[in-house]
């Protein structure tokens, strides 16, 4: 399944457009219920204004609710970015930590969000499970669970520490590609024989 989603998704990465640890941080926070493509369209204007955390700690909640309006629950994570924003001030110097469980003391970041942080913007060894990951990790039977930390320990029982990354990024593509979750493309599908 590794060699085969590996073929298929070389290039597999990210969406979310960033710069900075921080950047990520805010756009991993837009994303719930949200598309990386919308994400991108909000940050690329909000990260020309505001980027770092002192920018966001300076604004009231009414402020960035305007700017991210057109994504969902925009009031809930227009709280969370500034006060992770003054957290991250407050407790850590103005560097996003790297750790999960200082991440997971921010407002506004779960497990998943931690994992994203730690993978992608620090390159260590995470296997964060969204949508995507839980479903098609769940439909090749390499999880049963039902819950998303019990599919992310599961696959990490069995993904090595240095591709679990690259693994998460491809079972996201092939779930966006492929693997859909109403009307799945088993035809085309590269892992028909292992599902």
């Amino acid at each position: 399944i590794l060699k085969l989603l590996a073929e298929n998704y070389p290039d597999a990465g990210t969406s979310l457009v960033f710069d900075t640890p921080f950047e990520l941080l805010v756009a991993a926070i837009l994303s719930a219920q949200c598309t990386d493509k919308q994400v991108n369209r909000i940050t690329g204007r909000l990260f020309r204004k505001y980027n770092q955390p002192q920018d966001f700690a300076r604004l009231t909640p009414e402020e960035l609710e305007k700017e991210i309006k057109s994504c969902g629950l925009y009031r809930n994570k227009s709280r969370f970015i500034i006060e992770s924003a003054k957290e991250i001030i407050k407790s850590h110097g103005g560097r996003v930590p790297m750790t999960r469980s200082e991440l997971e003391a921010l407002p506004g970041v779960g497990r998943k969000t931690a994992g994203v942080i730690i993978g992608v913007a620090y390159g260590g060894s995470a296997l964060p499970v969204d949508t995507h990951v839980f479903r098609v990790a769940r439909r090749l039977g390499l999880s049963a669970a039902r819950e998303p930390a019990k599919v992310e320990e599961d696959l990490a029982a069995c993904v090595p520490p240095e591709k679990r990354m690259p693994f998460h990024h491809r079972l996201i593509f092939h779930g966006r590609e492929i693997c859909l979750a109403r009307k799945p493309a088993c035809h085309k599908c590269c892992l028909k024989d292992y599902c």
